[in-house]
C-alpha cells in the first residue's frame, strides 16, 4: 500500500512539476530584447547627496522640477526603466535610476541631462546590471495604477 501511495504521489509531482505548458512569448521577449533567460543588461545608477549646499530653496525647487520632468521624458523615450527615491538613510543615498541602455557611457549622458545633477544637488555612481527584461513593463503598468502624477 505504501508503494502504491508513493507511486501515485511521485506521478502527481511529476505531472505538476514537469507537464506545465510554457508561457514563453517569443514576440514579447524579442520586443524587450530579452536573452534566453528573459534577462538583459541595464545600467544601475545610485543618486547621492551632491556638493551643492548653497542653492536657495527656490533654486532647489526649480532643480527638482527639472529633475522630475527629465525622469518623465526619459521614461517616455524608453531610456529609463525605473526611478525612485530612497527613504531617509545614513549613506546619503537619494534615489536610483535603472537605465535601459547597454553601456555606462550612454547612461552617463542620460544622467547628466538631469538639471539636479548638473547643479550638483545630486552626484551619481553607475554600474552595469543584469535583470529581467520585464522591468521595461513597469512604467506601462504603473500608469494603470497611479491615481495622481508628479
Amino acid at each position: 500500500m505504501k508503494n502504491k501511495l508513493l507511486i501515485i504521489l511521485l506521478f502527481a509531482v511529476f505531472q505538476f512539476g514537469f507537464s506545465q505548458e510554457s508561457k514563453y512569448d517569443e514576440q514579447l521577449a524579442k520586443s524587450l530584447n530579452a536573452d534566453d533567460y528573459g534577462m538583459k543588461q541595464y545600467v544601475f545608477c545610485i543618486l547621492k547627496t551632491g556638493s551643492n549646499t548653497t542653492a536657495t530653496p527656490e533654486e532647489r525647487n526649480n532643480y527638482f522640477k527639472g529633475h522630475m520632468e527629465n525622469i518623465q521624458r526619459l521614461a517616455k523615450e524608453g531610456k529609463l526603466a525605473i526611478a525612485g527615491p530612497f527613504m531617509k538613510n545614513d549613506k546619503n543615498y537619494r534615489g536610483i535610476f535603472v537605465f535601459n541602455v547597454a553601456t555606462v557611457e550612454e547612461a552617463k549622458a542620460l544622467v547628466e541631462s538631469d538639471p539636479a545633477v548638473v547643479a550638483k544637488i545630486f552626484e551619481y555612481e553607475l554600474t552595469p546590471w543584469y535583470c529581467s527584461a520585464a522591468l521595461m513593463k513597469v512604467n506601462e503598468i504603473h500608469e494603470t495604477i497611479a491615481k495622481k502624477g508628479f
